[in-house]
């Protein structure tokens, strides 16, 4: 005979139709959970026999229903993760505690900050960017975008090579065939993701890859200058330039204004991320949206999981990749055609 697997408290808030926290709420006796949705609850409970699961969920201490999100630094790709994540937060019962490190390039700063956010201040925290596999603390972690591959931690992140694949991709379509690229960090995955999409979609349209057409920034406006200025000021200059990141582009085209180029007719410019910024420059950047309020949303969706659940939770890391989308705007156009 099969043996009887038992419900979690996630089959109790699908079946009861609201959240993992209201449910959460609700069996502890906390503030704010309507009695119709109290009532409810309780029958899903009953229904499914959770009261031995509950039970070794009620054991948890220190419990603030407060989520960490740690972040090096506030900058674009940051602002708007926040966003997403203070949306799902409202919905799912928690507050949060944003705590800046302010060390952007500093490798192992999670380490230094995570002591900051321990748990007797949060019940979880969300990583954003970081540049670690493995951190030693108890509580719940999710990452968001992280530096490296393989790692123990939840992760959220996106498709960023099917995104630079797609990108590259507008840009042969329009006729370019010496596409520049100015490359993200390298200690970024997200980085080298993009960077292989580059490559593949080359490789695919028959083209050689030709490493004097590929500069590095740091994802900043600041570290995209230099690079711009010598993909811009090559003798045979790239008529597309790829930039990584959307404030590399954005930056791509300020060099380009500087030395009397115009964007697009003699030089296209695409981004990736799809930050507003990308959408108010002029003109305005065709770019890759890559989801990053809805990766905000999502790890606090997980996060939250992994909080409730407490002991139940699985062992095996989650690692959650949210689709990227081709966003087509004015800073694109065919070799030598004319600003429209």
């Amino acid at each position: 005979m099969a043996e009887t697997v038992r419900a979690t408290i996630a089959d109790v808030a699908e079946r009861a139709g609201v959240s993992i926290a209201t449910v959460s709420r609700a069996m502890n006796g906390r503030y704010g959970v309507a009695a119709t949705t109290l009532a409810r609850v309780q029958q899903v409970v009953a229904e499914l026999g959770y009261e031995t699961s509950l039970a070794a969920s009620s054991m948890r201490s220190r419990q603030t229903n407060v989520i960490g999100i740690l972040v090096a630094d506030i900058e674009p790709f940051s602002a708007e993760l926040l966003k997403g994540i203070a949306v799902a937060a409202r919905d799912s019962d928690y507050e949060l505690l944003v705590y800046a490190a302010g060390q952007r390039h500093e490798a192992g700063w999670e380490r230094r900050s995570l002591s900051r956010l321990g748990d007797t201040l949060t019940d979880g925290i969300i990583l954003v960017t970081p540049s670690l596999t493995e951190v030693q603390v108890e509580q719940p972690l999710v990452a968001v975008d992280p530096h490296v591959g393989d790692s123990a931690i939840p992760t959220v992140d996106a498709q960023n090579e099917e995104g630079a694949v797609a990108i590259t991709e507008h840009l042969l379509s329009l006729g370019h065939r010496r596409i520049g690229f100015l490359a993200g960090r390298p200690d970024l995955e997200s980085a080298r993701g993009r960077e292989a999409g580059y490559r593949s979609a080359l490789a695919a349209a028959g083209i050689e890859f030709d490493p004097e057409l590929v500069r590095v920034g740091d994802f900043t406006e600041a570290g995209a200058a230099g690079p711009a200025l010598e993909l811009l000021t090559l003798a045979d200059r790239p008529t597309a330039i790829f930039a990584a990141n959307d404030l590399s582009a954005i930056q791509t085209m300020r060099t380009a204004a500087e030395l009397g180029l115009r964007v697009p007719a003699d030089v296209s410019v695409a981004g990736f991320d799809n930050i507003p910024e990308s959408a108010l420059a002029d003109p305005p950047i065709t770019t890759v949206d890559q989801s990053i309020q809805a990766q905000g949303r999502e790890a606090v969706r997980l996060l939250v999981e992994l909080i409730e659940l407490g002991d139940h939770a699985p062992a095996a890391a989650s690692h959650i990749t949210l689709p990227t989308r081709l966003v087509v705007r004015r800073s694109c156009d065919r070799p030598g055609g004319t600003a429209r």
